[in-house]
């Protein structure tokens, strides 16, 4: 919320003392919902339309439920569900790779969908190790019932009993819900690097980049290292994943040749170290890696700009007609 919505707003808690209180779940259910769809534009319509149904209530309706916040999340979750059930359809008319949207470190944060900064806390999602994109990746390829059984009861420690109303299931089948998801998330996983090996390992892609050192980047590489790039139509990206340490490799000293001004810039991608490359101040391309042990397994290029939009540098959104 803007600074010059605040009048209004202590005017609203005036006439209505709970909206302080309900108001106050929105950081949570943004929280939510992004780790559960992978895409904060969605995420914001999730919360948006969970508020515009509390507010489609009558005041005694609203003072009957005993826990608004419970309320607030089951709805906001359930809608959720919804859109992790239709997604397939809508993933099959994107265009290219999709890969979840990455989040900037919370000191670089702009929100808002104007692209205005806002220092408002509730409109950032919080970084933690259930963000980053190598997870968010893997809960991509999960059931939806599974998604949001893991995440739910894993993530935000809701109890089965809370996440089977939900869901729409038993407590127990729930509990098989959030198994399997574990199961799956540690067979895709490998050992991650400690942060500061990590941010040592993406310094050196970023200078052997820089240099266009084809034999440094090699090595710094898993010989089956795999690079995805979601453009999203509205920017250019290889239509299918890149794979294999020396093919990588030329593709990133390749894309210097061909973008000469290109800045690399060490950034914090979904609260681990990654790159932002800019071109005349604008920000193209937000990378996220996944390393383990001394190698880099994956690379996500993240370039559709309707994706970078919380990004310091992000290219403006085209006016509407």
């Amino acid at each position: 919320m803007s600074t010059q919505h605040e009048p209004d707003q202590r005017a609203d808690d005036r006439l209505d003392p709970g909206l302080s209180a309900i108001m106050s779940e929105r950081r949570l259910l943004l929280n939510l919902a992004y780790r559960l769809l992978g895409s904060l534009a969605d995420a914001e319509d999730v919360v948006q339309e969970t508020y515009a149904r509390w507010y489609a209530m009558s005041r005694p309706e609203q003072e009957a439920i005993d826990s608004p916040g419970a309320w607030l999340t089951r709805v906001a979750s359930r809608i959720c569900l919804d859109q992790l059930r239709s997604a397939r359809a809508r993933r099959e008319r994107y265009v290219g790779e999709w890969i979840p949207e990455p989040l900037p470190d919370h000191t670089e944060w702009v929100g808002g969908r104007s692209g205005g900064a806002t220092g408002d806390p509730a409109d950032r999602v919080t970084l933690d190790e259930s963000v980053n994109m190598a997870l968010l990746v893997v809960l991509d390829a999960m059931t939806p019932a599974e998604r949001v059984a893991f995440i739910l009861h894993d993530v935000f420690r809701y109890p089965f009993n809370e996440v089977a109303e939900i869901v729409g299931r038993t407590p127990a089948a729930c509990r098989q819900l959030a198994t399997s998801a574990r199961r799956r998330v540690r067979a895709a996983q490998a050992p991650a690097a400690v942060t500061v090996r990590h941010a040592e390992v993406v310094r050196d892609f970023k200078q052997a980049w820089e240099a266009k050192d084809i034999d440094a980047l090699i090595g710094l590489l898993d010989p089956q290292v795999v690079t995805i790039a979601d453009g999203g139509g509205l920017a250019s990206a290889e239509p299918r994943p890149v794979t294999g340490g020396e093919r990588v490799a030329a593709y990133f000293v390749d894309l210097v040749d061909r973008v000469p001004g290109l800045t690399v810039l060490e950034r914090t991608v979904n609260g681990q170290p990654g790159l932002v490359t800019q071109h005349d101040g604008v920000t193209v391309t937000v990378l996220a890696f996944d390393v383990a042990g001394e190698v880099i397994k994956h690379i996500w290029a993240v370039r559709n700009p309707e994706k970078l939009r919380p990004w310091p540098g992000a290219a403006k959104p085209a006016p509407s007609r």
